[in-house]
């Protein structure tokens, strides 16, 4: 297998697995402060890459040297899932996760900032087309509200979040020196679950943990397990065999796979006038993955 199709099969999983956390913690974002789940959920990650890291033959000498490009990546990421969290406690999940889908065009433009990746005519139009399908799902195929731009609160923190994933990206790439995939990201976890133990001390020592539904432990150890573990080693591994653009482009399969989660979950299917935008960003992403 070529080392950008094994990128593009990483990406695939990595987009299956991503959806769940936008089905799950739409059920948990309003029983536990967001910042607290992401703690504990960090920790648990970093137990899991860390025992990886040992039997896979430990850290590597560069990867312990400049230490701070851990702290930088994990403030971006950590902000991405804190914002999502608190996103989710008013965002619809497929809502959320179209707003994930404006992630490629950020982080396309952020890839040309620090990597200088350039945008073809082709990019651009899909890129375009996938905007213009997630605009129409967050907006609830609401022409008048799209006019007006009225965007919900969720909606809006999360767009915040999803900027400091655009920058992530790219930058993971800038930053590392050869390192193994699952070694850097051990690296960005930890330093990830000590800034999330920080500035989210308070909230850890309010949150009565013996009370909490069991959605809560259920979504925690979920995206400890997949949705942290797994997604960011596979990220990382897919970034340093693929453009930015075309890593952030499955995001655009995240909405379709939301409604699969959601509908296994007991949920509805959304409106088919909202359907039509998902189809939409389904479209971007076969033009972004069209070879050149």
């Amino acid at each position: 297998m070529t080392q950008p199709r094994a990128g593009h099969l990483a990406m695939l999983l990595f987009s299956t697995l991503v959806a769940g956390s936008f089905a799950l913690g739409a059920l948990a974002a309003n029983d536990i402060a967001p910042i607290a789940l992401n703690a504990v959920r960090f920790w648990i990650a970093v137990f899991i890459l860390g025992a990886a890291v040992v039997a896979t033959g430990g850290m590597t000498r560069g990867a312990v040297t400049a230490l701070w490009r851990y702290p930088l990546l994990a403030g971006f990421l950590t902000t991405y899932f804190v914002a999502m969290f608190e996103g989710l406690k008013t965002a619809p999940p497929v809502s959320a996760a179209a707003v994930f889908t404006l992630t490629p065009l950020m982080a396309g433009v952020f890839g040309w900032l620090l990597l200088g990746q350039r945008f073809t005519p082709r990019i651009l139009l899909a890129l375009a087309i996938g905007g213009v399908g997630a605009l129409w799902v967050i907006f609830r195929a609401d022409v008048a509200a799209v006019l007006r731009f009225e965007i919900g609160r969720g909606e809006l923190i999360y767009l915040g979040g999803c900027l400091a994933h655009a920058v992530y990206t790219p930058l993971v790439r800038r930053l590392n020196r050869g390192e193994p995939a699952l070694v850097f990201s051990f690296g960005v976890l930890l330093a990830g679950a000590m800034l999330l133990t920080v500035f989210g001390w308070g909230d850890l020592r309010a949150t009565d943990w013996t009370a909490l539904p069991a959605i809560v432990w259920i979504t925690i150890l979920y995206t400890a397990l997949f949705a942290s573990a797994a997604t960011f080693t596979l990220l990382q591994f897919a970034t340093m065999r693929l453009p930015s653009s075309k890593v952030m482009a499955y995001t655009y399969l995240v909405p379709s796979w939301v409604i699969v989660w959601g509908v296994a979950l007991g949920g509805e299917m959304p409106p088919a006038i909202v359907m039509a935008g998902l189809g939409i960003t389904i479209a971007a992403l076969v033009l972004l993955l069209r070879q050149d």
